[in-house]
Protein backbone atom coordinates (compact mmCIF):
# COMPACT_ATOMS: atom_id res chain seq x y z
CA UNK A 1 0.00 0.00 0.00
CA UNK A 2 2.60 1.95 -1.13
CA UNK A 3 2.87 5.06 -3.28
CA UNK A 4 5.59 5.44 -5.86
CA UNK A 5 7.08 7.75 -8.50
CA UNK A 6 9.00 5.04 -10.70
CA UNK A 7 8.79 3.03 -13.43
CA UNK A 8 10.74 0.07 -11.86
CA UNK A 9 8.93 -3.04 -10.65
CA UNK A 10 10.30 -6.77 -9.78
CA UNK A 11 8.51 -10.05 -10.36
CA UNK A 12 6.25 -11.03 -13.25
CA UNK A 13 5.62 -8.34 -15.94
CA UNK A 14 2.19 -8.33 -17.59
CA UNK A 15 2.50 -9.22 -21.06
CA UNK A 16 1.00 -6.07 -23.64
CA UNK A 17 1.27 -3.44 -20.85
CA UNK A 18 3.00 -0.75 -22.27
CA UNK A 19 4.75 1.14 -19.41
CA UNK A 20 4.10 5.36 -19.25
CA UNK A 21 6.13 7.84 -17.10
CA UNK A 22 4.22 9.10 -14.29
CA UNK A 23 2.62 7.16 -10.85
CA UNK A 24 2.96 3.80 -9.71
CA UNK A 25 1.62 1.78 -6.57
CA UNK A 26 2.87 -0.96 -4.90
CA UNK A 27 0.21 -3.18 -3.64
CA UNK A 28 0.72 -5.85 -1.09
CA UNK A 29 -1.43 -8.54 0.05
CA UNK A 30 -0.90 -11.29 2.98
CA UNK A 31 -3.03 -14.32 1.94
CA UNK A 32 -3.51 -17.68 4.18
CA UNK A 33 -0.05 -19.22 2.36
CA UNK A 34 1.19 -16.20 0.53
CA UNK A 35 2.59 -12.99 0.14
CA UNK A 36 1.62 -11.21 -3.19
CA UNK A 37 2.35 -7.76 -4.67
CA UNK A 38 2.18 -5.57 -7.63
CA UNK A 39 2.89 -2.95 -9.02
CA UNK A 40 0.09 -0.76 -10.42
CA UNK A 41 -0.76 2.80 -12.09
CA UNK A 42 -3.09 5.15 -12.46
CA UNK A 43 -5.17 3.20 -14.36
CA UNK A 44 -5.70 0.07 -12.06
CA UNK A 45 -3.40 -1.58 -14.26
CA UNK A 46 -1.16 -4.21 -12.87
CA UNK A 47 2.42 -3.85 -14.66
CA UNK A 48 4.34 -6.33 -12.68
CA UNK A 49 3.53 -9.30 -9.96
CA UNK A 50 5.46 -11.42 -7.21
CA UNK A 51 4.28 -13.45 -4.71
CA UNK A 52 6.22 -15.93 -2.17
CA UNK A 53 4.94 -18.40 0.36
CA UNK A 54 4.68 -17.91 4.21
CA UNK A 55 5.15 -20.74 6.49
CA UNK A 56 2.10 -22.44 8.80
CA UNK A 57 2.60 -24.51 11.60
CA UNK A 58 -0.21 -26.63 13.10
CA UNK A 59 0.67 -27.80 16.25
CA UNK A 60 -2.27 -29.58 16.84
CA UNK A 61 -5.59 -30.96 15.37
CA UNK A 62 -7.66 -27.51 14.01
CA UNK A 63 -4.99 -25.41 15.85
CA UNK A 64 -2.79 -23.26 13.04
CA UNK A 65 -0.19 -20.69 13.47
CA UNK A 66 1.61 -17.86 11.38
CA UNK A 67 4.16 -15.65 12.22
CA UNK A 68 4.36 -12.04 11.38
CA UNK A 69 8.10 -11.67 11.22
CA UNK A 70 7.99 -14.43 8.76
CA UNK A 71 5.10 -12.61 7.01
CA UNK A 72 7.33 -9.80 6.79
CA UNK A 73 10.09 -11.12 5.42
CA UNK A 74 7.82 -12.76 2.78
CA UNK A 75 7.12 -9.43 1.93
CA UNK A 76 10.73 -8.10 1.65
CA UNK A 77 11.58 -11.43 -0.63
CA UNK A 78 10.34 -10.17 -3.88
CA UNK A 79 13.17 -7.61 -2.94
CA UNK A 80 15.45 -8.24 -0.20
CA UNK A 81 15.34 -10.54 3.07
CA UNK A 82 14.99 -9.06 6.35
CA UNK A 83 16.95 -9.21 9.82
CA UNK A 84 14.93 -11.27 11.77
CA UNK A 85 13.80 -9.95 15.24
CA UNK A 86 12.57 -11.29 18.60
CA UNK A 87 9.31 -11.05 20.78
CA UNK A 88 11.08 -10.23 23.82
CA UNK A 89 12.41 -6.99 22.02
CA UNK A 90 8.86 -6.26 20.49
CA UNK A 91 7.40 -2.70 21.73
CA UNK A 92 3.97 -2.97 20.48
CA UNK A 93 1.38 -5.47 19.40
CA UNK A 94 -1.05 -5.05 16.38
CA UNK A 95 -3.33 -6.49 14.18
CA UNK A 96 -1.53 -7.71 10.98
CA UNK A 97 -2.03 -5.15 8.80
CA UNK A 98 -1.36 -2.46 11.91
CA UNK A 99 1.96 -4.57 11.74
CA UNK A 100 3.15 -4.41 8.72
CA UNK A 101 2.55 -0.55 8.29
CA UNK A 102 4.43 0.01 11.45
CA UNK A 103 7.51 -2.16 10.15
CA UNK A 104 7.53 -0.03 7.28
CA UNK A 105 6.76 3.65 8.59
CA UNK A 106 7.86 3.18 12.53
CA UNK A 107 4.36 4.74 13.53
CA UNK A 108 2.45 2.42 15.66
CA UNK A 109 -0.89 4.73 14.61
CA UNK A 110 -3.84 1.65 14.08
CA UNK A 111 -5.86 1.39 10.97
CA UNK A 112 -9.41 2.16 11.57
CA UNK A 113 -10.18 -0.72 9.47
CA UNK A 114 -8.47 -2.78 12.11
CA UNK A 115 -9.66 -1.25 14.97
CA UNK A 116 -13.57 -0.80 14.15
CA UNK A 117 -13.62 -4.73 13.14
CA UNK A 118 -11.17 -6.74 15.34
CA UNK A 119 -10.13 -4.98 18.21
CA UNK A 120 -13.65 -3.68 18.69
CA UNK A 121 -14.54 -2.43 21.78
CA UNK A 122 -12.76 -1.69 25.22
CA UNK A 123 -14.21 -1.59 28.63
CA UNK A 124 -14.68 0.67 30.65
CA UNK A 125 -12.23 0.00 33.86
CA UNK A 126 -9.74 -1.08 30.95
CA UNK A 127 -8.33 -4.57 30.63
CA UNK A 128 -8.29 -7.15 33.03
CA UNK A 129 -5.06 -7.66 34.00
CA UNK A 130 -6.17 -11.57 35.23
CA UNK A 131 -7.58 -12.76 31.76
CA UNK A 132 -3.60 -12.04 30.11
CA UNK A 133 -1.75 -13.62 32.56
CA UNK A 134 -4.38 -16.84 32.30
CA UNK A 135 -3.87 -17.17 28.82
CA UNK A 136 0.58 -16.72 29.06
CA UNK A 137 0.73 -12.85 27.53
CA UNK A 138 1.05 -11.75 30.86
CA UNK A 139 3.47 -8.86 29.89
CA UNK A 140 1.08 -7.26 28.07
CA UNK A 141 -0.25 -5.52 31.56
CA UNK A 142 3.57 -4.07 32.13
CA UNK A 143 2.87 0.03 31.43
CA UNK A 144 -0.59 0.41 31.90
CA UNK A 145 -0.46 -2.26 28.67
CA UNK A 146 1.82 0.26 26.37
CA UNK A 147 2.53 -2.79 23.90
CA UNK A 148 -1.50 -3.17 23.24
CA UNK A 149 -1.99 0.62 23.32
CA UNK A 150 -3.75 1.62 27.23
CA UNK A 151 -7.50 2.13 27.36
CA UNK A 152 -7.69 6.36 26.86
CA UNK A 153 -10.03 7.74 29.86
CA UNK A 154 -12.43 8.93 27.57
CA UNK A 155 -13.26 5.90 25.92
CA UNK A 156 -16.23 3.58 26.35
CA UNK A 157 -18.56 3.60 29.20
CA UNK A 158 -20.31 0.56 28.93
CA UNK A 159 -22.27 -1.08 31.71
CA UNK A 160 -23.69 -4.47 29.74
CA UNK A 161 -21.35 -6.88 28.33
CA UNK A 162 -18.40 -5.90 25.95
CA UNK A 163 -15.90 -7.73 23.91
CA UNK A 164 -12.53 -7.48 22.91
CA UNK A 165 -11.37 -8.77 19.46
CA UNK A 166 -7.86 -9.97 19.09
CA UNK A 167 -6.93 -12.03 16.41
CA UNK A 168 -4.81 -11.56 12.93
CA UNK A 169 -7.07 -12.51 9.96
CA UNK A 170 -9.64 -14.32 11.83
CA UNK A 171 -6.78 -16.90 13.08
CA UNK A 172 -6.73 -16.56 16.62
CA UNK A 173 -9.67 -14.26 18.20
CA UNK A 174 -10.14 -13.97 22.24
CA UNK A 175 -14.04 -13.03 23.17
CA UNK A 176 -13.92 -11.62 26.39
CA UNK A 177 -16.98 -10.67 28.38
CA UNK A 178 -16.07 -7.86 31.31
CA UNK A 179 -18.82 -7.46 33.43
CA UNK A 180 -18.99 -7.04 37.06
CA UNK A 181 -20.85 -9.87 37.95
CA UNK A 182 -18.13 -12.41 36.30
CA UNK A 183 -15.07 -13.70 38.38
CA UNK A 184 -11.62 -13.55 36.48
CA UNK A 185 -12.06 -17.31 36.71
CA UNK A 186 -15.22 -16.92 33.85
CA UNK A 187 -13.27 -14.90 31.54
CA UNK A 188 -12.77 -17.22 28.98
CA UNK A 189 -11.34 -17.31 25.86
CA UNK A 190 -13.46 -18.24 22.92
CA UNK A 191 -13.13 -19.36 19.25
CA UNK A 192 -14.19 -15.85 17.14
CA UNK A 193 -17.73 -15.11 16.31
CA UNK A 194 -17.27 -11.98 15.60
CA UNK A 195 -20.89 -10.91 15.81
CA UNK A 196 -21.24 -7.96 17.99
CA UNK A 197 -24.95 -7.51 17.71
CA UNK A 198 -25.67 -10.93 18.99
CA UNK A 199 -23.79 -9.63 22.19
CA UNK A 200 -25.13 -6.08 22.36
CA UNK A 201 -28.79 -5.40 22.92
CA UNK A 202 -29.91 -1.71 21.12
CA UNK A 203 -29.38 0.52 24.28
CA UNK A 204 -25.41 -0.77 23.69
CA UNK A 205 -25.43 -0.36 19.86
CA UNK A 206 -26.92 3.23 19.93
CA UNK A 207 -24.24 4.21 22.18
CA UNK A 208 -21.38 2.68 19.92
CA UNK A 209 -23.14 4.70 17.08
CA UNK A 210 -23.09 7.90 19.26
CA UNK A 211 -20.06 7.87 21.10
CA UNK A 212 -17.59 5.05 20.32
CA UNK A 213 -17.42 5.60 16.94
CA UNK A 214 -16.83 8.77 16.70
CA UNK A 215 -13.87 8.53 19.31
CA UNK A 216 -11.59 6.47 16.64
CA UNK A 217 -11.07 9.94 14.40
CA UNK A 218 -9.98 11.40 17.33
CA UNK A 219 -6.39 11.34 18.03
CA UNK A 220 -5.86 9.89 21.89
CA UNK A 221 -2.38 10.50 23.66
CA UNK A 222 0.38 9.67 21.58
CA UNK A 223 0.68 8.46 18.23
CA UNK A 224 0.07 4.97 19.70
CA UNK A 225 -3.67 5.22 19.69
CA UNK A 226 -4.09 7.33 17.13
CA UNK A 227 -6.55 5.67 14.79
CA UNK A 228 -6.28 6.59 10.75
CA UNK A 229 -9.16 6.10 8.04
CA UNK A 230 -7.82 3.90 5.19
CA UNK A 231 -5.64 5.31 2.57
CA UNK A 232 -4.43 8.13 4.95
CA UNK A 233 -0.77 8.92 4.51
CA UNK A 234 1.78 7.31 7.50
CA UNK A 235 4.00 9.45 9.09
CA UNK A 236 6.58 10.12 6.84
CA UNK A 237 6.73 6.95 4.50
CA UNK A 238 9.03 4.30 4.56
CA UNK A 239 11.85 4.41 7.41
CA UNK A 240 15.38 4.07 5.82
CA UNK A 241 16.35 0.26 7.45
CA UNK A 242 12.13 -0.80 5.92
CA UNK A 243 12.89 1.23 2.08
CA UNK A 244 16.46 -0.99 2.71
CA UNK A 245 14.72 -4.05 3.48
CA UNK A 246 11.88 -3.69 0.42
CA UNK A 247 14.52 -2.28 -2.21
CA UNK A 248 12.88 0.65 -2.07
CA UNK A 249 13.52 4.90 -1.85
CA UNK A 250 13.11 5.80 1.83
CA UNK A 251 10.19 8.46 2.08
CA UNK A 252 7.67 6.65 -0.25
CA UNK A 253 4.07 7.45 0.77
CA UNK A 254 2.73 4.20 2.84
CA UNK A 255 -1.17 4.18 3.56
CA UNK A 256 -2.83 3.43 6.56
CA UNK A 257 -4.19 -0.34 5.63
CA UNK A 258 -6.92 -2.47 5.13
CA UNK A 259 -7.73 -5.95 5.80
CA UNK A 260 -7.17 -8.21 3.29
CA UNK A 261 -10.67 -8.89 2.01
CA UNK A 262 -11.69 -5.29 2.57
CA UNK A 263 -8.91 -4.07 0.08
CA UNK A 264 -10.41 -6.83 -2.23
CA UNK A 265 -14.08 -5.19 -1.84
CA UNK A 266 -12.42 -1.60 -2.45
CA UNK A 267 -10.72 -3.10 -5.54
CA UNK A 268 -13.91 -3.97 -7.40
CA UNK A 269 -17.10 -2.65 -5.57
CA UNK A 270 -16.38 1.66 -7.18
CA UNK A 271 -15.90 0.27 -11.20
CA UNK A 272 -17.82 2.50 -13.19
CA UNK A 273 -20.61 0.27 -15.05
CA UNK A 274 -22.14 1.97 -17.79
CA UNK A 275 -22.63 0.88 -20.74
CA UNK A 276 -23.00 -2.80 -19.37
CA UNK A 277 -26.94 -2.23 -18.90
CA UNK A 278 -26.80 -3.36 -15.13
CA UNK A 279 -29.19 -2.12 -12.76
CA UNK A 280 -26.67 -0.51 -10.39
CA UNK A 281 -25.74 1.69 -13.21
CA UNK A 282 -26.27 5.44 -12.30
CA UNK A 283 -27.40 3.47 -8.63
CA UNK A 284 -25.02 4.78 -5.49
CA UNK A 285 -22.68 1.82 -4.45
CA UNK A 286 -24.89 0.53 -1.84
CA UNK A 287 -26.70 -1.42 -4.49
CA UNK A 288 -23.51 -3.74 -4.88
CA UNK A 289 -22.13 -6.54 -2.68
CA UNK A 290 -18.77 -7.29 -3.32
CA UNK A 291 -17.89 -11.12 -2.71
CA UNK A 292 -14.18 -11.97 -1.78
CA UNK A 293 -14.28 -15.41 -2.34
CA UNK A 294 -10.90 -17.87 -1.81
CA UNK A 295 -9.71 -19.85 1.12
CA UNK A 296 -13.33 -18.72 2.38
CA UNK A 297 -15.65 -15.80 1.44
CA UNK A 298 -16.71 -12.59 2.31
CA UNK A 299 -19.68 -10.33 1.47
CA UNK A 300 -18.95 -6.92 1.68
CA UNK A 301 -21.95 -4.37 1.68
CA UNK A 302 -21.83 -0.87 2.52
CA UNK A 303 -24.78 1.78 3.30
CA UNK A 304 -24.71 5.24 4.06
CA UNK A 305 -26.91 4.95 7.24
CA UNK A 306 -26.02 2.02 10.23
CA UNK A 307 -27.71 -1.26 9.22
CA UNK A 308 -27.83 -4.32 11.96
CA UNK A 309 -28.31 -7.65 9.95
CA UNK A 310 -28.45 -10.56 12.07
CA UNK A 311 -26.39 -12.62 11.85
CA UNK A 312 -23.68 -10.50 10.01
CA UNK A 313 -21.26 -8.29 11.05
CA UNK A 314 -21.12 -4.75 11.81
CA UNK A 315 -21.76 -2.28 10.47
CA UNK A 316 -18.42 -0.82 10.53
CA UNK A 317 -18.21 2.81 9.74
CA UNK A 318 -15.05 3.74 7.34
CA UNK A 319 -14.27 0.23 7.89
CA UNK A 320 -13.69 -0.36 3.92
CA UNK A 321 -14.89 3.13 1.95
CA UNK A 322 -14.68 6.24 4.07
CA UNK A 323 -18.06 7.80 5.25
CA UNK A 324 -19.65 4.54 4.94
CA UNK A 325 -21.20 1.89 7.03
CA UNK A 326 -19.66 -1.90 6.27
CA UNK A 327 -21.69 -4.80 7.03
CA UNK A 328 -19.81 -8.02 6.23
CA UNK A 329 -20.87 -11.45 5.90
CA UNK A 330 -19.02 -14.67 5.68
CA UNK A 331 -18.72 -18.43 4.65
CA UNK A 332 -16.19 -20.18 6.41
CA UNK A 333 -13.76 -22.30 3.93
CA UNK A 334 -15.34 -22.27 0.72
CA UNK A 335 -12.56 -22.72 -1.27
CA UNK A 336 -11.17 -25.53 1.54
CA UNK A 337 -14.58 -27.02 1.10
CA UNK A 338 -14.56 -27.80 -2.31
CA UNK A 339 -10.59 -28.97 -2.53
CA UNK A 340 -12.16 -31.63 0.75
CA UNK A 341 -14.96 -32.57 -1.32
CA UNK A 342 -12.66 -33.48 -4.75
CA UNK A 343 -9.13 -34.64 -3.21
CA UNK A 344 -11.66 -37.06 -0.85
CA UNK A 345 -13.00 -38.72 -3.68
CA UNK A 346 -12.31 -42.09 -4.60
CA UNK A 347 -11.47 -41.43 -8.29
CA UNK A 348 -9.70 -38.26 -7.43
CA UNK A 349 -6.51 -40.31 -8.73
CA UNK A 350 -8.11 -40.84 -11.99
CA UNK A 351 -9.02 -37.28 -12.09
CA UNK A 352 -5.48 -35.65 -11.57
CA UNK A 353 -4.34 -38.47 -13.81
CA UNK A 354 -6.70 -37.21 -16.71
CA UNK A 355 -6.15 -33.50 -16.06
CA UNK A 356 -2.46 -33.69 -16.08
CA UNK A 357 -2.30 -35.10 -19.17
CA UNK A 358 -4.38 -32.54 -20.71
CA UNK A 359 -2.07 -29.99 -18.72
CA UNK A 360 -4.88 -28.66 -16.88
CA UNK A 361 -6.28 -28.11 -13.75
CA UNK A 362 -8.52 -30.37 -11.94
CA UNK A 363 -11.32 -27.64 -11.46
CA UNK A 364 -10.52 -26.79 -15.56
CA UNK A 365 -11.44 -30.63 -16.27
CA UNK A 366 -14.00 -31.28 -13.55
CA UNK A 367 -15.46 -28.01 -15.84
CA UNK A 368 -15.36 -29.82 -18.65
CA UNK A 369 -16.27 -33.07 -18.08
CA UNK A 370 -19.78 -31.76 -16.75
CA UNK A 371 -20.15 -30.06 -19.88
CA UNK A 372 -19.84 -33.64 -21.42
CA UNK A 373 -22.22 -35.42 -19.21
CA UNK A 374 -24.53 -32.74 -19.03
CA UNK A 375 -26.74 -33.83 -22.28
CA UNK A 376 -29.20 -31.79 -23.10
CA UNK A 377 -29.89 -29.90 -19.82
CA UNK A 378 -28.43 -26.55 -18.27
CA UNK A 379 -25.22 -28.28 -16.33
CA UNK A 380 -26.90 -27.10 -12.99
CA UNK A 381 -29.70 -29.43 -13.52
CA UNK A 382 -27.29 -32.29 -12.56
CA UNK A 383 -27.68 -32.13 -9.40
CA UNK A 384 -31.44 -32.77 -9.11
CA UNK A 385 -31.19 -35.39 -6.30
CA UNK A 386 -27.35 -34.38 -5.02
CA UNK A 387 -28.16 -31.43 -2.16
CA UNK A 388 -25.10 -30.19 0.02
CA UNK A 389 -25.56 -28.08 3.13
CA UNK A 390 -21.75 -26.44 3.20
CA UNK A 391 -21.24 -25.73 6.52
CA UNK A 392 -18.28 -28.24 7.12
CA UNK A 393 -16.77 -25.89 9.63
CA UNK A 394 -19.51 -24.48 11.36
CA UNK A 395 -21.90 -21.43 9.40
CA UNK A 396 -20.24 -17.59 10.13
CA UNK A 397 -22.93 -15.90 8.44
CA UNK A 398 -25.79 -15.49 8.80
CA UNK A 399 -26.78 -18.34 11.35
CA UNK A 400 -23.58 -17.12 13.27
CA UNK A 401 -23.52 -21.32 14.86
CA UNK A 402 -20.10 -22.48 15.33
CA UNK A 403 -22.12 -25.78 15.72
CA UNK A 404 -23.13 -26.64 12.82
CA UNK A 405 -22.09 -29.32 10.53
CA UNK A 406 -21.69 -29.82 7.16
CA UNK A 407 -24.48 -32.23 4.85
CA UNK A 408 -24.78 -34.18 1.74
CA UNK A 409 -27.88 -35.97 0.65
CA UNK A 410 -28.32 -38.08 -2.39
CA UNK A 411 -25.35 -40.19 -2.29
CA UNK A 412 -24.96 -43.85 -4.47
CA UNK A 413 -22.92 -46.66 -4.72
CA UNK A 414 -21.38 -45.62 -7.57
CA UNK A 415 -17.70 -43.74 -7.33
CA UNK A 416 -16.88 -42.65 -10.87
CA UNK A 417 -15.53 -39.51 -12.42
CA UNK A 418 -19.31 -38.74 -13.66
CA UNK A 419 -20.06 -38.92 -9.56
CA UNK A 420 -16.88 -36.53 -8.45
CA UNK A 421 -17.97 -34.22 -11.02
CA UNK A 422 -22.01 -34.18 -9.90
CA UNK A 423 -20.59 -33.24 -6.02
CA UNK A 424 -18.49 -30.71 -7.27
CA UNK A 425 -20.91 -29.26 -8.73
CA UNK A 426 -23.40 -29.68 -5.57
CA UNK A 427 -21.00 -28.38 -3.72
CA UNK A 428 -20.12 -25.56 -5.77
CA UNK A 429 -24.06 -24.44 -5.98
CA UNK A 430 -24.41 -25.17 -2.28
CA UNK A 431 -21.87 -22.45 -1.69
CA UNK A 432 -23.86 -19.76 -3.55
CA UNK A 433 -26.88 -20.86 -1.95
CA UNK A 434 -25.30 -19.34 1.35
CA UNK A 435 -24.39 -16.44 -0.37
CA UNK A 436 -28.40 -16.37 -1.40
CA UNK A 437 -28.87 -16.81 2.20
CA UNK A 438 -26.57 -14.02 2.84
CA UNK A 439 -28.09 -11.68 0.67
CA UNK A 440 -31.80 -12.44 2.02
CA UNK A 441 -30.71 -11.60 5.37
CA UNK A 442 -29.05 -7.99 4.31
CA UNK A 443 -31.87 -7.00 2.79
CA UNK A 444 -34.62 -8.01 4.91
CA UNK A 445 -32.53 -5.89 7.50
CA UNK A 446 -32.75 -2.59 4.81
CA UNK A 447 -29.67 -2.99 2.37
CA UNK A 448 -31.03 -3.45 -1.42
CA UNK A 449 -28.54 -5.35 -3.49
CA UNK A 450 -29.06 -6.14 -7.53
CA UNK A 451 -25.64 -6.69 -8.30
CA UNK A 452 -22.83 -8.66 -7.25
CA UNK A 453 -19.02 -7.93 -7.90
CA UNK A 454 -16.67 -10.97 -7.34
CA UNK A 455 -12.92 -11.17 -6.75
CA UNK A 456 -10.50 -13.72 -5.45
CA UNK A 457 -9.53 -17.19 -6.54
CA UNK A 458 -12.22 -18.75 -6.90
CA UNK A 459 -13.84 -15.80 -8.87
CA UNK A 460 -11.68 -17.19 -11.67
CA UNK A 461 -13.64 -20.51 -12.02
CA UNK A 462 -16.27 -20.11 -14.34
CA UNK A 463 -18.80 -22.48 -12.83
CA UNK A 464 -18.04 -20.84 -9.53
CA UNK A 465 -19.67 -17.34 -11.00
CA UNK A 466 -22.03 -18.85 -13.36
CA UNK A 467 -23.77 -20.74 -10.01
CA UNK A 468 -23.67 -17.59 -8.11
CA UNK A 469 -24.97 -15.22 -10.99
CA UNK A 470 -27.96 -18.31 -11.30
CA UNK A 471 -28.85 -19.28 -7.62
CA UNK A 472 -28.75 -15.14 -6.82
CA UNK A 473 -30.74 -14.30 -9.58
CA UNK A 474 -28.30 -11.24 -10.28
CA UNK A 475 -25.97 -10.30 -12.69
CA UNK A 476 -22.12 -10.73 -11.74
CA UNK A 477 -18.97 -8.56 -12.51
CA UNK A 478 -15.30 -9.31 -12.57
CA UNK A 479 -12.84 -6.95 -12.71
CA UNK A 480 -10.61 -6.43 -15.44
CA UNK A 481 -7.67 -7.20 -13.05
CA UNK A 482 -7.94 -10.25 -11.32
CA UNK A 483 -5.74 -9.59 -8.50
CA UNK A 484 -8.45 -7.02 -7.17
CA UNK A 485 -7.28 -7.28 -3.37
CA UNK A 486 -3.80 -6.09 -4.44
CA UNK A 487 -5.76 -3.42 -6.66
CA UNK A 488 -7.45 -1.97 -3.61
CA UNK A 489 -4.26 -2.25 -2.27
CA UNK A 490 -2.57 0.38 -4.63
CA UNK A 491 -5.65 2.56 -4.27
CA UNK A 492 -4.81 2.82 -0.66
CA UNK A 493 -1.21 3.72 -2.17
CA UNK A 494 -2.25 5.89 -4.31
CA UNK A 495 -4.77 8.13 -2.04
CA UNK A 496 -1.46 8.17 0.72
CA UNK A 497 1.00 9.61 -2.39
CA UNK A 498 -1.67 12.61 -2.74
CA UNK A 499 -2.63 11.64 -6.21
CA UNK A 500 -6.18 11.55 -5.44
CA UNK A 501 -8.24 13.52 -3.26
CA UNK A 502 -10.15 10.48 -2.16
CA UNK A 503 -10.47 7.34 -1.84
CA UNK A 504 -13.60 6.99 -4.22
CA UNK A 505 -12.41 8.87 -7.03
CA UNK A 506 -8.93 6.61 -6.87
CA UNK A 507 -11.34 3.94 -7.32
CA UNK A 508 -13.37 5.43 -9.73
CA UNK A 509 -10.11 5.74 -11.99
CA UNK A 510 -8.41 2.79 -11.31
CA UNK A 511 -11.62 -0.20 -10.88
CA UNK A 512 -12.01 -1.56 -13.81
CA UNK A 513 -15.10 -4.04 -15.27
CA UNK A 514 -13.72 -6.51 -17.24
CA UNK A 515 -16.52 -9.00 -17.34
CA UNK A 516 -19.98 -9.26 -16.88
CA UNK A 517 -21.85 -12.77 -16.35
CA UNK A 518 -25.96 -12.67 -16.20
CA UNK A 519 -28.06 -15.06 -14.68
CA UNK A 520 -30.01 -17.79 -16.82
CA UNK A 521 -33.11 -16.53 -15.86
CA UNK A 522 -35.12 -19.31 -17.48
CA UNK A 523 -33.44 -21.78 -14.43
CA UNK A 524 -35.02 -19.87 -11.76
CA UNK A 525 -37.63 -22.31 -10.70
CA UNK A 526 -35.59 -24.93 -10.88
CA UNK A 527 -32.80 -23.30 -8.33
CA UNK A 528 -35.54 -21.53 -7.00
CA UNK A 529 -37.15 -25.23 -5.49
CA UNK A 530 -32.98 -26.73 -4.84
CA UNK A 531 -32.99 -23.08 -2.58
CA UNK A 532 -36.09 -24.28 -0.39
CA UNK A 533 -34.33 -28.22 -0.53
CA UNK A 534 -31.16 -25.99 1.16
CA UNK A 535 -32.72 -24.53 3.76
CA UNK A 536 -34.65 -27.61 5.00
CA UNK A 537 -30.97 -29.64 5.27
CA UNK A 538 -30.29 -27.23 8.49
CA UNK A 539 -33.35 -27.02 9.86
CA UNK A 540 -33.74 -30.98 9.63
CA UNK A 541 -29.71 -30.98 10.92
CA UNK A 542 -31.16 -28.68 13.94
CA UNK A 543 -33.75 -30.82 14.32
CA UNK A 544 -31.53 -34.17 14.56
CA UNK A 545 -29.40 -32.07 17.22
CA UNK A 546 -32.72 -31.77 19.57
CA UNK A 547 -33.28 -35.21 19.15
CA UNK A 548 -30.08 -36.06 20.01
CA UNK A 549 -29.94 -34.16 23.17
CA UNK A 550 -33.08 -35.15 24.48
CA UNK A 551 -33.75 -37.32 27.41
Amino acid sequence: MMGEQTREGGGTTMPGRDQEPGSYYVGVDVGTGSVRAALVDQRGILLAFADQPINQWEPQFNHHEQSSEDIWAACCVVTKNLRETCWDKAGHFFDLPDFLSWKATGVSARSLCSVVCKWTYSAEKGWDDSFWKMIGLEDFVADNYSKIAPVPPCTARLASPVFLGFCSRCCLCWEIYLQSSRSPSQLLPRRCPRVPHLAHPPPVRNLLLRKIIPLLFVKLGDEGNQVLPPGASLGHGLTPEAAKDLGLPAGIAVAASLIDAHAGGLGVIGADVRGYGLACEGQPMTSRLAVICGTSSCHMGISKDPIFVPGVWGPYFSAMVPGFWLNEGGQSVTGKLIDHMVQGHAAFPELQAKATARCQSVYAYLNSHLDLIKKARPVGFLTVDLHVWPDFHGNRSPLADLTLKGMVTGLKLSQDLDDLAILYLATVQAIAFGTRLIIEAMEAAGHSISTLFLCGGLSKNPLFVQMHADITGMPVVLSQEVESVLVGAAILGACASGDFASVQEAMARMSKVGKVVLPRLEDKRYYDKKYQVFLKLVEHQKEYAAIMKGD
